[in-house]
Order: C-alpha cells, then sequence, then structure tokens
C-alpha cells in the first residue's frame, strides 16, 4: 500500500510540476499571437449616417454621425466585428480613437459616446472584445474560465490588429492614432498603449491596476460575501491572471501621454486602484478625480459628472492634437494666401 501510495504521489507532484512549467511558459509567450503581417480581409456590413437623439445616463442628446460596421481577421481563423464612426462634415484625412469598451459592454457603446468626438474632427473605432457583443462564448465554467483568462492578451492583441488596419485606411492619418478605455478597456488599454508606441496618446476612464488590489473592491467582496471564499478566489485569479496585470507593463507607457480620470467613491474600479495604475505608468501622465462611483452603477444625479469626464478627456485629446491641427490650419492659409 506504501508502495502505491508513494507511486500516486509521485505522479501527483510531477503533474503539479509540469502544470506549474507550462503557466510559466504560458505567462512568458502571453501575448505573442499579434501578427502584423496577416490580411485584414475587411467584410463591409452597412454603413448608414445617424442623425437622432438617444439616453445617455438618462441625459437627451443628440447624435450625428457616419456608421460603418465591418469585421475584419484578427488572427488565423478568427474575425472580429469593428463599428467605425466618422464626423458627417469631414475633409482630409482624419485623427482616429480606438475605443475599448467596458467589461460588460460591446462594440454598440461608442454610438452612445462618438458624437462629440465626431463633431471636434476624430475617427472612432470600437471592436466586440472577446465574450462579448458578436464575439460570446458557448459552452460551460471551464470554456467561460479559458475565456476570462485569455480576453486580456486578445483585446490588447485585437487593439494593434484594428490600428494595423486604421493605418491603411484613406481617410485615417496613420500618425493619428489615439486610445480611449473605459473601466476593462482601461485597464487592458493601458498595457496596449505600453506595447504599441503608435498610439500618439491615451486616456483612460476608471482604470485600475494590481489584480489583488482590484478584487477587494467592495462590490466584489459583497457580492461573494463569504470573506474565505473571497480570499481564495482573490488568490486563484490574481495567480492565473498574472501575466495580464497592467501593473507588470505600464512602466513601457514613458514617453506616451497618459491620462486617468478615476471616481473618488469608485465602488468597483477603487481610488486604491487607480493610484496602483497611476503610480505604475510612466511619464508622462496626469490623473483627474471626479466625485462620483463608477459610471453606471451610482446614482443618476452623477450622469452630469460622466459627462464632464467625456467631455475634458474629449479637451486633452484635441490638445494632444493641437500640433497637428495647427499645421493644417497653417498650410490652408499658406494655399489660400497662395491663391
Amino acid at each position: 500500500m506504501r508502495k502505491i501510495l508513494s507511486i500516486i504521489g509521485g505522479v501527483v507532484g510531477a503533474l503539479i510540476l509540469l502544470l506549474l512549467l507550462y503557466k510559466v511558459w504560458a505567462d512568458k509567450n502571453y501575448f505573442s499571437d499579434y501578427d502584423p503581417t496577416l490580411p485584414f480581409n475587411v467584410q463591409i456590413s452597412e454603413t448608414a449616417v445617424i442623425e437622432d437623439t438617444d439616453e445617455f445616463f438618462g441625459i437627451e442628446r443628440s447624435r450625428r454621425f457616419v456608421k460603418v460596421l465591418f469585421t475584419m481577421t484578427s488572427r488565423p481563423n478568427e474575425t472580429m466585428p469593428v463599428l467605425l464612426t466618422l464626423p458627417v462634415d469631414r475633409q482630409g484625412k482624419l485623427p482616429v480613437i480606438v475605443f475599448l469598451h467596458g467589461i460588460g459592454q460591446s462594440k454598440r457603446f461608442l454610438e452612445e459616446i462618438c458624437t462629440p468626438f465626431n463633431e471636434a474632427g476624430f475617427a472612432m473605432a470600437c471592436f466586440d472584445q472577446s465574450m462579448q457583443g458578436a464575439r460570446k462564448i458557448k459552452g460551460g465554467y471551464w470554456a467561460q474560465a479559458s475565456g476570462f483568462r485569455k480576453r486580456p492578451w486578445k483585446t490588447v492583441n485585437d487593439t494593434r490588429r484594428l490600428i494595423d488596419y486604421l493605418q491603411t485606411h484613406p481617410e485615417i492619418d496613420p500618425e493619428r492614432i489615439y486610445l480611449v478605455g473605459a473601466s476593462y478597456g482601461a485597464i487592458t488599454g493601458s498595457v496596449a498603449t505600453a506595447r504599441d508606441k503608435r498610439i500618439r496618446a491615451a486616456d483612460l476612464v476608471v482604470g485600475g491596476a494590481n489584480i489583488s488590489t482590484m478584487l477587494d473592491a467592495p462590490l466584489i467582496k459583497e457580492s461573494v460575501g463569504n470573506s474565505v471564499l473571497h480570499w481564495l478566489g482573490k488568490t486563484l485569479v490574481t495567480f492565473i491572471m498574472k501575466p495580464a496585470d497592467p501593473k507588470r507593463h505600464v512602466a513601457q507607457t514613458a514617453g506616451t501621454p497618459v491620462l486617468m480620470q478615476n471616481g473618488s467613491t469608485d465602488q468597483l474600479v477603487t481610488p486604491a486602484a487607480g493610484e496602483e495604475l497611476f503610480r505604475a505608468l510612466g511619464s508622462p501622465k496626469d490623473i483627474r478625480w471626479y466625485p462620483c462611483d463608477h459610471p453606471g452603477l451610482g446614482p443618476k444625479s452623477e450622469a452630469e459628472v460622466i459627462v464632464r469626464i467625456l467631455d475634458e478627456g474629449l479637451n486633452w485629446l484635441l490638445e494632444q492634437d493641437k500640433p497637428f491641427r495647427v499645421q493644417e490650419s497653417s498650410g490652408t492659409a499658406e494655399g489660400q494666401a497662395a491663391a
């Protein structure tokens, strides 16, 4: 019996060692599937001009933009659906903002926020992240758990693939690529900004870092209930998702301007998590605090603060894009003078 138990123990130990070695390898190669040489295979499914009104966190606002829906290849045998919005009145090549949506949203959220950005002369593009919109994963617990582990690297690499395509688009200026990320989109967007220097500047809205700190958020603790289960779950998730933690990557944003916009009473991405991300970021960087909970989770009275966050983020992006706009204005003035 002892011999059998010894053999079983040895086999179990060897399996655990193999799993740990596999995780070390998988973590090291976590973002390795990005391939800029793949053909885009763009298929446009819809083009329309949108001019109407819609509610944004309870506030009625006008919408005015050109909407283009298409799919493109993100990796072999996988496509991603993309929503591109353009100014109705436009001329010349446009700066573009890649927008990364929150964890429970889809690319359609872009239609709620894009009008002020489009009216200011930006194009905007957003794709359905893995597990959301048209890319929902079928299957049980293990399929969902695997998808959760993959989602950060897919989001980062899909961002880079979208940039690859946008730089070839006839209406886009390939030198004026910006990023706006919201919540989960800000968390993954910080890593995309670190890994891709084509992003000229990034606005990270209610983002954070340090997975252990993020999982200590009051809303997460309340949803689990049991403190022991919370500790076990936090330990396991922190271990599994270690290579996705922005804290490990975002020092590489150095040289790329980053603005963080966070809620001072956020119960999901807490101020502590926001401060973790801000400390880890390279310079130049700035953080602004707003008197609100996580967008969509707080009272309706905070809607005006959320609009203010977006407006101030837009103004900051306009400042980042200002050198190009000055050049365009100078070129136009010189051309008119010559005529």
